[in-house]
């Protein structure tokens, strides 16, 4: 529903010229704390446990993951 109401949104800014200027400030703003995100240190817990899994049910895991949760 989320990615939905982001398209809707998307194209309805994309459709003036001010709206490509917002688009584009949130994209900028959006990149920068994407970065500093990944900057954080890789020997955290969180980030570094064996075997463990992404905390998202959209991640990609592979072929023979089939439908196993």
């Amino acid at each position: 529903m989320k990615r939905i109401l982001q398209l809707v949104v998307t194209r309805w800014l994309a459709r003036t010229p001010i709206g490509m200027v917002l688009l584009g400030l949130g994209w900028l703003f959006m990149r920068k704390r994407r970065t500093r995100k990944q900057q954080q240190p890789a020997n955290s817990p969180a980030l570094r446990r064996p075997g463990g899994r992404s905390g998202t049910p959209y991640a990609w895991r592979g072929p023979a993951a089939g439908n196993r949760r």
